[in-house]
């Protein structure tokens, strides 16, 4: 029996994805330098060069579930990383025991999770 036209073309698409996804990790592992780590150090927020906006745009795309996450255990004096589950009504998880004391040093400690990531995939 043959498959549908709409499997088929379902089965390229996955395949595709994942080659592009694969071609696009690949690129954006050069792109992971001290003085980006340093720069998104400096200023989480705000405008950043090119190198740094193209890691962070891979990061924010990546699906829900395990996207990290800054958490306030204490407003203005303690925050904590956690994972999302992806799931509506599953509470997120923690990530580490590390607690920092400003939202800036927290969200630094989330793209370099990122980092770390990127580079063992």
């Amino acid at each position: 029996m043959r498959p549908l036209e709409s499997d088929t073309s379902q089965d390229r698409e996955v395949v595709y994805r994942e080659r592009f996804d694969s071609y696009r990790r690949d690129f954006l592992k050069t792109l992971v330098t001290p003085e980006v780590i340093e720069e998104h150090k400096r200023s989480p927020f705000g405008q950043h060069s090119e190198p740094l906006e193209r890691l962070l745009i891979y990061f924010r795309q990546q699906p829900l579930a395990d996207k990290y996450a800054v958490k306030v255990v204490t407003p203005f004096k303690a925050y904590r990383l956690v994972a999302m589950s992806g799931h509506r009504g599953v509470a997120p998880r923690p990530v580490g025991d590390e607690v920092f004391p400003t939202a800036k040093e927290a969200c630094h400690g989330v793209f370099l999770l990122h980092i770390q990531d990127l580079l063992e995939s």
